[in-house]
């Protein structure tokens, strides 16, 4: 069998197993509430957090959903990894997660699962010169080994900043990639453009429209 079908097999089959598995199911299905990703998409950042070599960067956090589900997989690998999560913050309000404090309330929601001491928390945008300085302390290149990615439409803006320190093989979580928002077309249209150069390679999509795949080195 070719190995993309077999990864994208994989990845199917680490969903469906979750959902079977109870425990892990009714963890993450509590997880789901503060999160606007799809049930499955949250299955698959805890497998992928969960089997990845090296550590995660997320950007996006939003309040802490799939932040929740990424520090999950970490605890079920039993083995120790960096994790560093960016998240700006600010103030939401007509919307079903409203928050007068988005960062105050990721948070709180990482601390209900006391796994608040298991993720680096940054306050500040993926761009930001404090940011940058900060992951390339705790992460070396070519080390990191799952990109979780829900933020704006500029996701290729975000690679380029991180793509040093991704390695071959990194698993990559890219939401908006399908549906009604106006993040859908720019992401879309920048990850097919990666996967045409031959960075990404595409394993399939989840939930409302979120993209999974992986980071290729290029030689």
């Amino acid at each position: 069998m070719n190995p993309t079908t077999q990864l994208a097999l994989d990845l199917m089959k680490a969903v469906i197993d979750c959902r079977h598995d109870k425990p892990t199911r009714d963890q993450l299905s509590k997880a789901a509430r503060y999160s606007m990703l799809h049930t499955d998409v949250l299955i698959l950042t805890h497998h992928l957090a969960r089997i990845c070599d090296g550590p995660i960067i997320e950007i996006g956090s939003f309040v802490g959903g799939s932040t929740i589900a990424a520090a999950l997989g970490i605890r079920d690998s039993g083995t120790p990894k960096s994790f560093i999560s960016i998240e700006p913050g600010g103030r939401l309000k007509g919307h079903k997660l409203a928050t007068r404090n988005i960062f105050k309330t990721l948070q709180k929601n990482l601390a209900r699962f006391d796994l608040l001491e298991m993720v680096t928390l940054i306050n500040a945008t993926a761009e930001d010169e404090a940011t940058l300085a900060r992951v390339r302390e705790i992460m070396a290149p070519d080390t990191v080994g799952f990109f979780l990615f829900d933020a704006h439409s500029n996701v290729a803006h975000d690679l380029d900043l991180y793509g040093d320190r991704l390695r071959d093989g990194c698993w990559v979580i890219i939401d908006d990639y399908f549906g009604p928002t106006e993040k859908a077309g720019p992401t879309q249209s920048q990850v097919d453009d990666l996967v045409a150069q031959g960075r990404l390679l595409p394993l399939g999509f989840y939930g409302w429209g979120t993209w999974i795949g992986q980071w290729r080195k290029l030689l």
